[in-house]
């Protein structure tokens, strides 16, 4: 989230002072993520003491803390824990958010700083750990199952069809009607490879794992030793191992290597393995095409939203330019 919910300091300050016993001196808003439900804080209590605050509106699913928190208390040292209330809790509520606190990690995303060799063979040796995990049912019952829904390809395809019949004041949501447009068949055909790959996967005798599902150079934190830590953990997921694998190699954020590179050093850490052609030709066009309608979402429903709306529109053409997600995904059908 770009722009600052609605919500004072003084509220976010007796909220921590009430749930977790800190005495908050300074509070800073981060304008960061895509995530228009998700806003995030630098903390810094009386002590000097520096802590990263999260909260999370609508949807919030308790694995997305419960995870982390156990994988890191098996030792996973890529992982940053939630810290826990005073009562033994690992969030707790103010106004419609739920409230989780973290250490603050001072660092770069993989956007900002592309990895080292050593750190891609680290991303990939941490995803075969939470690939490998044996999480207890109480952990992770509330994590959603992959059923190759059609819910986001029918949202775009209604998407499409209303900005052929309807115009747009919004100087945003015009600039992106007219966009669409432009890339009208090349969203159709998205649409048809996915829908054509989840019919094949459904016949498939697959292996459903613990998926992260969003492990790409923005959720990767490199901290000032040079750690690399997993972050973000709300999507959450059983699927197939490709619903992570699909990230390497797939264009979404420049990691200042080839695709080919990627691949190679991030399965030196993760160990070899084969992969599902179909199903990583899946992942990829049904990424983006929920990307698609995530962005119409926020962008034609609402005309709230700032800096927020600026940010979707540039994500959402970010997919279509040379050697970007699209075309990726095609390379991968081949």
């Amino acid at each position: 989230m770009l722009t600052k919910p609605n919500l004072k300091d003084e509220e976010i300050a007796k909220c921590l002072l009430d749930a977790y016993e800190l005495n908050v001196a300074v509070i800073t808003f981060l304008p960061l993520g895509a995530d228009f439900n998700t806003a995030v804080y630098h903390v810094t209590t009386s002590t000097s003491m520096h802590y990263f605050l999260k909260l999370r509106r609508q949807e919030f699913n308790e694995a997305s803390v419960l995870v982390p928190k156990y994988l890191a208390d098996l030792g996973l040292k890529q992982i940053i824990p939630p810290l826990v209330t005073k009562t033994g809790q690992l969030w707790t509520n103010l106004a419609s958010f739920k409230m989780t606190l973290y250490p603050y990690i001072e660092g770069h995303n993989a956007i900002e700083r592309h990895l080292s060799d050593q750190q891609w063979n680290q991303f990939g040796a941490a995803l075969k750990k939470l690939h490998a995990a044996h999480l207890p049912p109480t952990i992770i019952n509330s994590v959603p199952r992959e059923t190759f829904s059609p819910k986001w390809r029918e949202k775009v395809k209604a998407f499409l069809n209303r900005i052929e019949n309807e115009s747009f004041k919004e100087p945003i949501a015009a600039e992106m009607a007219s966009f669409l447009k432009s890339k009208n068949q090349e969203i159709q055909n998205l649409i048809n490879l996915a829908e054509n790959q989840a019919n094949t996967l459904q016949k498939q005798p697959l292996d459903y794992i613990l998926c992260h599902a969003d492990i790409h150079g923005w959720n990767l934190l490199i901290g000032k030793q040079g750690r690399l830590y997993l972050v973000d953990w709300d999507t959450l997921i059983f699927a197939p191992k490709e619903r992570d694998l699909m990230f390497i190699g797939a264009g979404i954020w420049d990691s200042g290597r080839t695709p080919i590179e990627e691949e190679s050093l991030f399965y030196k850490g993760y160990g070899q393995t084969t992969t599902n052609h179909d199903a990583i030709c899946y992942y990829r066009a049904e990424r983006i095409i929920q990307d698609i309608g995530e962005y119409c979402e926020q962008i034609f429903l609402s005309d709230e939203g700032g800096q927020n709306r600026i940010q979707a529109f540039k994500y959402l053409k970010s997919n279509f330019l040379p050697s970007g997600p699209v075309e990726r995904t095609y390379y991968a059908d081949t």
